[in-house]
């Protein structure tokens, strides 16, 4: 087993079939244009300090990938993506955290979620 802190970085790669298509909808919500683009038929996005999200060519597992994304405020985030022109979906709150997810246009479920403080002597 390695340990944790031997890992420094962690990259989610998406499979799509449309790279133009995927394209637009993720720097539609990231709200840029992808940080790199390593080759043809990648692009990556940096959406933490050592996390990325990588968008490449690959029709055959197109749309069966999910991502999770942890993020501090899921309002927000909803808020931010609504005004890009990026809506997710409802919230789901399940008292110990709070989740919303969205499809991008090859089907992979990209989802966001938020811990959600507990209160002192409940059961979290």
């Amino acid at each position: 087993m390695t340990s944790a802190s031997n890992l420094t970085s962690v990259i989610a790669v998406l499979p799509v079939a449309d790279y133009d298509a995927a394209i637009a909808w993720y720097a539609k919500w990231i709200g840029r244009q992808p940080d790199v683009e390593p080759a043809d038929g990648v692009a990556e996005w940096q959406i933490a300090e050592q996390a990325w999200i990588q968008v490449s060519t690959d029709p055959a597992p197109a749309g069966q990938t999910t991502v999770v994304i942890g993020v501090a405020d899921l309002d927000a985030q909803r808020a931010s993506c609504a005004a890009a022109g990026a809506p997710w979906g409802e919230v789901n709150d399940y008292g110990f955290l709070k989740t919303t997810a969205a499809q991008d246009p090859a089907g992979n479920t990209i989802t966001f979620v938020q811990e959600v403080a507990q209160e002192e002597g409940r059961p979290g």
